[in-house]
């Protein structure tokens, strides 16, 4: 039978668009799901403040009345404002090895981009940077982790065959957390802390955090990360999710913030106790009893394994050392918390000056990511 590819109307349909990738990665043991609940807000147009400034559908294929593919179409008016581009996004994009389908994926795409006046396809990415985004092209044979993109080998070669070139490369990281603090980082962090007038902040609790920092926080992102590849910047809508969604899982012992004389936050660090495990063996549901697995990454006094979430500095501050300052405070917690190793997030392959950080980490580059770009004619 020919594939079918039906837009996504419905809760049911939903469900099952969100559900595909576990059915397709089913055994697979480097496969991390996605938190089922999280998929079920990020893709709602009611629920999700990124539909603000964003349009979008989802679209299921069909063959032989199985699913057999997904992907989905996002057009987000605010980066290509920015960015000065008319370009459509692809995101969520899954399908059995069948050219045919994902063939019909990438037509479906096109095609809703071209009624749209795009002139570009992107991807994979999401609504924002927060969405996962990259196609796997190297490292397979590792474990996934919560925000980022697992996907078969065969997806490049599909894309490739379709007309997709390389837009941009992310790398990841593995690092060995050392067993002592190095002396360089703590000299270097004293003389840029009393050069610049900065200091570290401490939190007594998640409710005083996001209080006093949680939308200072965010703001400081959409600054530092503005010029990097298809950023648009985040809104009071999306920041008050943000604050709502991914504070209360926060581990105040993981979180770095560096202020200045007036507190004003010029640089944070955000690692999390890994959940890979737990979604797994969750399959990716908190209910109704999956949220036992979480008990663990959620209590973990001693996690052998963090994801570092990000890094950002305000841009007058980057190049001076306060990079350096955050890592030397998070460092020594690491260490009497018996941290083993940290995987980074994706970071963008130019983007140097957040790789020079980690330089003095015995790491290994063990995963590379790809979005891909393909002119509408």
């Amino acid at each position: 039978m020919s594939v079918k590819i039906v837009k996504v109307t419905t809760k049911k349909q939903l469900k099952s668009f969100i559900r595909f990738k576990c059915e397709l990665y089913k055994g697979n043991p480097y496969f991390v799901p996605d938190l089922y609940e999280d998929m079920l807000v990020t893709l709602d147009k009611e629920k999700n403040a990124a539909f603000e400034f964003c349009d979008a559908d989802c679209f299921l294929a069909y063959k032989d009345d199985e699913i057999v593919g997904r992907v989905a179409a996002i057009i987000n008016n605010r980066a290509n404002e920015k960015w000065g581009v008319r370009a459509v996004r692809f995101g969520w994009i899954d399908f059995i090895d069948d050219e045919e389908v994902s063939a019909k994926l990438f037509e479906t795409v096109e095609a809703w981009g071209r009624e749209r006046g795009m002139n570009e396809v992107q991807g994979p990415l999401g609504f924002t940077d927060f969405d996962p985004e990259g196609l796997l092209i190297d490292g397979f044979d590792r474990v996934s982790t919560m925000a980022t993109i697992y996907n078969y080998p065969y997806y490049s070669q599909h894309l490739e065959r379709l007309g997709y070139d390389k837009d941009v490369d992310w790398v990841e990281y593995l690092f060995k957390v050392p067993e002592k603090n190095w002396e360089k980082a703590e000299r270097l962090s004293a003389l840029v802390a009393k050069r610049y007038k900065l200091h570290v902040v401490k939190c007594s609790s998640r409710r005083a955090l996001a209080k006093r920092y949680g939308k200072a926080l965010f703001e400081l992102v959409n600054e530092a990360y503005s010029p990097l590849y298809g950023y648009s910047p985040l809104s009071e809508g999306q920041i008050k999710q943000f604050i709502d969604s991914y504070l209360p899982l926060i581990d105040l012992r993981l979180i770095s913030l560096v202020a200045d004389a007036e507190d004003n936050l010029v640089g944070i660090g955000v690692s999390l106790t890994s959940y890979a495990t737990a979604l797994q063996k969750s399959g990716g549901r908190l209910f109704p009893f999956g949220w036992i697995h979480f008990l663990k990454p959620l209590f973990e006094r001693r996690p052998k394994r963090l994801d570092f979430l990000l890094m950002a500095v305000k841009p007058e501050y980057q190049s001076k050392g306060v990079n350096a300052l955050i890592i030397n405070d998070l460092l020594p917690r690491y260490i009497e918390m018996g941290v083993v190793d940290i995987e980074s997030n994706p970071e963008l392959e130019t983007n140097v000056k957040i790789q020079s950080q980690w330089e003095m980490f015995e790491k290994e580059q063990h995963k590379r990511r790809r979005a891909y770009k393909k002119e509408l004619r």
